[in-house]
């Protein structure tokens, strides 16, 4: 057996290099498409001595807070519908801790990632080291053991040749649809610097392709009976749909049969917005027209989805009576509620599930309802983006942007108020061109995500559009973009404070408190000082729009948007309504206390306990698993 002798880190960037992934149409490129790194001591002389080796053959990106460069790296793999995968190095101690809360993004939405924190010595000679946490209890405990509750897979590498048993598992995890999710592999310094006689072989080039599950024939027989015996069928679209390239697949079998459609936070933009069975997104941040044929729905075939609560309404958007039909590649998911699950990949079982229902199709009259809610919910919408007195709407500066988007562009927002405005009011001009990270609702990812891609995408412009709270809490990598050359435009919607947790508050029986500035505690005699989101970011390296209005924000959109092509973040600024929003009229569940020293709490509760009373109890309906 030819063999070459490397240290641990030498090997690993050289698997890296050798994995290649198959895309969605079915050409080739590099599974890690780059390296996200801030060096430290310990990653620096291993990993990063490693890595400038091949400077040549994987790019690295330096990055300034490295849940910045990791929520960069997710966006990248949202960007490429999961087929390349961002990388992200860090030191020990705080730099590996700061990647925690991206890892807990990549897990909730089921995105894969790449984290190689360094650790401390394996030895133990110079412990404590600098960074070091002790544990008076286990001596093998480091900070790193705080990725195995957001890990799909977590390894700590002791020795340079357990590399070649770990290696292919996180190549599984990382491409599997069902067990997709972020991978950490801690790295203690003096390993990462141990050489071995690593075999050839391991080194070899790799392409790696997605796997497309069939589903088992008697549950595509058992769901089509029951599909079948349906008057008024619904079909719901996940993430899954996009990361299958599903997309056209799922359109022509609601096509086929009749089917309605709506949309999940993930799968939004998969349908085309005016197709005639689109009834419009569901859920809290949903739409009315997609709510309400949910609400009317008796059976629903829900694809590539986890079910969230924002998608579900809390288990109160369907009817109590409702079957439920899964096609998911994750049997975790599939099995939810006691539905009759296709534990496959989407494209595959809806393949199989039409090939079932030859000869039948949904009751026309039901079909036509779709069109006619979303062009009421339409009408919503568009009365909302009207012009109005005073300051602009979320609903009106999401109309700007959705104006002047075309096809091949890309928007971004999470967390906060705007998920609900861009769910419920986007209309898509291009499939899976949307990317609203609501499974973690990270604050700060917007622009970090948005850098990522900036990176993956090479056609059309990036968009993001966040709040005030969003851009305070992570605008680092606006510099990080800049610097590398990633052009993008960031709306920065100023609102004076976290204006949607200030409604939640209020509209459950709380009084305003510390989340609007004017509600929170200052020390200052004299009014406090305002942020010029403007000078900040053109601090940062970005060029700077700043609008005043509605008319300005068009014009000022436009130049950013041109902007973009030296290579530069472009930032938007513009005042908003703190209190306008877009309602889709659904139940969210929150815990509101059961006493408080208010009235209006306690009739909060009270309206609490009877939305619980319409929550769904689902059963196994005596099926067969």
């Amino acid at each position: 057996m030819k063999t070459v002798r490397l240290t641990m880190a030498q090997a690993l960037v050289r698997w890296l290099i050798a994995q290649h992934a198959e895309l969605i149409d079915g050409s080739e490129a590099v599974l890690f498409p780059g390296v996200f790194a801030i060096f430290g001591h310990g990653n620096v002389l291993g990993l990063g001595t490693a890595l400038e080796e091949h400077r040549d053959s994987i790019p690295v990106w330096r990055g300034h807070n490295e849940q910045g460069m990791a929520l960069a790296a997710v966006g990248y793999a949202k960007a490429t519908h999961r087929r390349q995968v961002g990388v992200v190095t860090t030191s020990i101690g705080p730099g590996a801790l700061n990647l925690v809360t991206a890892a807990g993004v990549a897990h909730a939405n089921r995105l894969p990632l790449l984290l190689l924190p360094g650790d401390t010595f394996i030895s133990r000679a110079p412990d404590p080291v600098l960074q070091q946490v002790e544990h008076f209890d286990d001596a093998t405990a480091t900070v790193n053991d705080a990725f195995r509750a957001v890990s799909r897979y977590f390894d700590r590498i002791t020795s340079p040749e357990q590399l070649m048993a770990t290696l292919p598992q996180v190549a599984r995890v990382l491409t599997d649809p069902a067990d997709c999710g972020p991978v950490t592999l801690a790295l203690p310094q003096d390993v990462q610097a141990q050489a071995f006689d690593f075999p050839v072989a391991l080194f070899e080039p790799v392409r790696h392709r997605v796997p497309r599950s069939r589903p088992d024939r008697r549950s595509v027989a058992e769901a089509a009976e029951v599909l079948r015996s349906a008057r008024r069928p619904l079909l719901v679209l996940g993430g899954g749909v996009r990361y299958s390239g599903a997309g056209a697949c799922a359109v022509a079998f609601a096509e086929r049969f009749g089917l309605p459609m709506t949309e999940t936070t993930a799968g939004r933009t998969v349908v085309p917005h005016e197709h005639r069975l689109h009834a419009g997104p569901l859920g809290v941040t949903g739409s009315a027209s997609g709510n309400e044929l949910a609400g009317q729905a008796d059976v629903v075939l829900a694809v590539g989805t986890r079910l969230q609560d924002f998608t579900t309404a809390s288990w109160t958007v369907f009817p109590a009576d409702v079957r439920l039909i899964t096609i998911n590649a994750a049997r975790f998911d599939a099995v939810k509620r006691g539905a009759t699950a296709l534990v496959c990949d989407a494209a595959e079982g809806l393949d199989d599930l039409r090939q079932a229902l030859t000869g039948w199709s949904a009751d026309p009259s039901w079909t036509g309802h779709a069109e006619a809610a979303r062009q009421v919910w339409d009408g919503y919408i568009t009365r909302l983006r009207s012009p109005s007195d005073g300051l602009p709407t979320y609903a009106q500066v999401v109309g700007v942007v959705n104006d002047q988007c075309g096809p091949e562009d890309y928007v971004v927002t999470a967390s906060g108020g705007l998920p609900g405005e861009l769910i419920g009011g986007w209309r898509a001009k291009g499939a899976s061109t949307m990317d609203v990270e609501y499974g973690f609702s990270c604050m700060g990812y917007e622009l970090a995500g948005a850098w990522g891609a900036a990176m993956a995408r090479a056609e059309g412009v990036v968009t993001a559009i966040l709040g005030d709270g969003a851009y305070l809490m992570l605008n680092s990598e606006l510099f990080s973009a800049a610097f590398a050359g990633h052009g993008f435009v960031a709306v920065v919607c100023d609102n004076d404070g976290y204006a949607v947790i200030d409604r939640l508050q209020r509209d459950q029986g709380g009084v305003a408190f510390n989340n609007m500035y004017s509600d929170c505690r200052t020390a200052r005699a004299l009014p406090p000082p305002r942020v010029d989101f403007a000078a900040s970011a053109a601090a940062l390296g970005c060029s700077v729009f700043p609008a005043d209005g509605l008319t300005s924000l068009a014009e000022q959109y436009a130049s950013a948007r041109w902007a973009v092509r030296d290579g530069r973040p472009a930032v938007v600024t513009i005042r908003t309504h703190p209190s306008s929003w877009t309602e889709a009229g659904a139940w969210w569940e929150v815990g509101v206390p059961e006493t408080a020293h208010r009235e209006d709490v306690e009739t909060a509760r009270e309206r609490l306990l009877a939305g619980k009373a319409g929550q769904l109890r689902f059963t196994e309906r005596g099926r067969t698993s």
